[in-house]
């Protein structure tokens, strides 16, 4: 399965094992550090690779150690990083993560991760492969203008597509999503994100608001589980009990786990299970990809969970 991530590429400076996320003008603790390959569209394409995916990736980086450091990290982990772009004038972004056992906080340095436009992502290189995601879409102002002509470019040329929206940290919750999702098959929200679009605290009531009859909608609940609309029906399960040491990039995780399943044909129920697998396992770990599942792994911890659940049963 050849699947092309675009995106935004940046170390993680993790701060783990905080009692609680700061207030403003407090100081808090953190029990550790680790300096890691950071960003949505990264960790999203690390969890496929080791789902054993041909992944490349598309996005912009300066001509720093931060650069060299992402790249590197995504060379190891076997992904095509060919149409990566060293910008000297740029600076590679950056994210202080802060987290604690139920939550985590997020500072971000933009540098290269906006100019990635649509331009950078021509035709030849859409045909080389099957789907085509694209993650942190706020974060990426360089790619509005001309993202919904790029999907739509990708379906013409037989592809599939799939949407990650992250964060608004304008909060304005508009830059052209809704009309995106019309050339989108799947869109990826977390449950703030789709509060944030939609204005409905609750994430069932938030994915009727969103359905456009054709975009398979699914919601990312955290440890409260997730949430699929498909055809007019929604459906909900809950989360895999594991013991949390960091949830930075478990929704990412998520969403390498679905998008894999997904792909394969699998029915949804079974995509969101091995997908909840998946983003549970990462949190075993520090940073987004240090606990990422093999295909092996997340297979194993399934069917680990199907004997409990049957052993419940009897």
């Amino acid at each position: 399965m050849r699947i092309l991530v675009a995106g935004e590429l940046n170390p993680d400076l993790i701060l783990s094992g905080c009692d609680a996320l700061p207030e403003p003008g407090k100081e808090i603790f953190a029990n550790g550090y680790e300096w890691t390959l950071g960003s949505s569209s990264a960790i999203c394409a690390v969890g496929m690779a080791r789902l054993g995916n041909e992944v490349a990736f598309v996005g912009n980086v300066g001509t720093d150690q931060n650069g060299d450091f992402c790249l590197d990290a995504l060379r190891r982990e076997h992904v095509d990083i060919s149409q990566v772009r060293r910008l000297p004038d740029r600076k590679t972004g950056m994210t202080v993560s802060i987290s604690s056992r139920r939550d985590r906080s997020l500072v971000t340095f933009l540098g290269a991760i906006s100019s990635l436009t649509a331009a950078d992502i021509p035709a030849g290189i859409l045909a080389r492969h099957r789907h085509f995601h694209v993650a942190a879409y706020y974060l990426q102002s360089g790619l509005h203008d001309g993202i919904r002509d790029l999907f739509r470019r990708a379906h013409d040329a037989g592809l599939t597509t799939s949407l990650d929206c992250g964060y608004d940290p304008s909060e304005s919750w508009d830059s052209g999503l809704i009309g995106l999702l019309e050339e989108t098959d799947v869109f990826l929200p977390n449950e703030e994100e789709i509060r944030g679009i939609t204005g409905q605290s609750e994430p069932e009531r938030g994915l009727q608001c969103l359905d456009n009859g054709r975009t398979l909608l699914v919601g990312k609940l955290g440890s409260k589980g997730c949430i699929a609309r498909e055809g007019g029906s929604t459906i909900r399960l809950p989360a895999f009990p594991v013991n949390v040491v960091d949830t930075t990039g478990a929704g990412d995780s998520f969403v390498a786990g679905f998008l894999h399943e997904w792909l394969r044909g699998r029915p949804l129920h079974a995509s969101l299970r091995f997908a909840s697998a998946c983003g549970a396992l990462s949190t075993e770990g520090v940073g987004g990809t240090g606990s990422q599942p093999s295909l092996g792994e997340a297979e194993a911890f399934l069917a680990a969970q199907l004997e409990r659940e049957e052993a419940k049963c009897i």
